[in-house]
């Protein structure tokens, strides 16, 4: 962790996203009719990892994640895993990750007891198992509260990097007195499960970059366009194209330069912008857009409200 002192008083930069959410849940009591509570932040934490380790966007030192914690009774535990499992499978078929998973297990510094650690663990096996998921043992590398899913992706060189995490808490309700009234009017207490899907956002725009080697789906590229005119004499009409386009929703950039057409579409190619929509006079005088992907095929001459669709209808086929 960070830490300063300000006015005789020690501070800590918030290293996780947990605490605060079990706050919030304590805030007020809580019936069993309210569970499973899920709290979602997307959160930035700070963490003071060694100089060593730093490694581009795939291991920093601040960063964000897609943070959620259900807080539930332990009869819904095995339900709120699984979803999470189910919601982890669609998130990477999206993106197209191959992917590993292991549950990391009680560290050498950890909390909360034996008996604790093994109704967690066994949850985890328990789900994964019973979703026909593979997994490997990750001995002693679970959270220092309790042991998690850990789901590897496979970047372009083969490298495993942990994105998605799922980890089962039965240690920090307790330690934080949270409770809730059961059907029977006694007080009870929740289980915490800890998940995020992409994990780091800046990990996950790295492995993405590579996966991708840069050249994004259309999708989720930055940059969905751009449009290039052939001589100044089509600089006008240009810019009416470019603002149609970004009137709707389409992301594009517009190349007016002095320069050679076939410079300009080289440079875009290097930049792997996915559509690339030359201006000459004929397009000009006919109110169209000749399409050129990064690829280097040409497609047929369209209006630019017929490549607005073509761009929605692709955008659609996710990878």
């Amino acid at each position: 962790m960070y830490f300063t002192e300000i006015d005789e008083q020690s501070y800590g930069v918030k290293p996780m996203n947990c605490l605060a959410h079990m706050l919030i849940y304590k805030s007020k009591m809580r019936s069993y009719r309210d569970l499973p509570l899920r709290y979602f932040e997307l959160g930035t934490v700070h963490r003071h990892e060694k100089s060593g380790v730093l490694h581009g966007l795939l291991r920093v030192r601040g960063f964000t994640q897609d943070d959620a914690h259900i807080l539930c009774t332990p009869e819904q535990l095995d339900g709120e895993i699984k979803g999470v499992l189910k919601f982890v499978q669609d998130v990477m078929e999206i993106f197209g990750f191959e992917y590993e998973m292991e549950i990391s297990t009680r560290p050498e510094k950890a909390i909360g007891s034996d008996e604790d650690w093994e109704r967690a663990t066994s949850a985890l096996m328990s789900a994964l198992k019973d979703s026909a998921l593979p997994f490997e043992i990750n001995e002693g590398d679970g959270a220092f509260y309790g042991p998690k899913i850990d789901i590897k992706l496979k970047d372009a060189l083969d490298r495993k990097w942990q994105c998605a995490t799922i980890q089962c808490d039965f240690t920090l309700p307790e330690r934080f007195d949270l409770t809730y009234v059961g059907s029977d009017g006694e007080k009870h207490r929740p289980v915490m499960v800890h998940r995020v899907i992409l994990g780091a956002i800046e990990r996950f725009i790295g492995v993405l970059i590579e996966h991708f080697a840069g050249s994004f789906p259309l999708w989720v590229s930055p940059v969905q366009a751009v449009i290039i005119n052939v001589t100044d004499n089509q600089a006008e009409y240009a810019q009416k194209v470019y603002q149609q386009l970004v009137d709707s929703g389409v992301r594009v950039k517009i190349d007016l330069r002095n320069e050679k057409l076939g410079f300009k579409i080289r440079e875009a190619q290097m930049e792997k912008i996915p559509y690339m929509l030359v201006i000459g006079d004929r397009e000009m005088e006919n109110g169209q857009v000749a399409p050129r992907s990064r690829t280097g095929k040409t497609i047929d001459p369209m209006t630019p409200e017929n490549f607005i669709r073509f761009v929605e209808d692709e955008s659609r086929q996710y990878h």
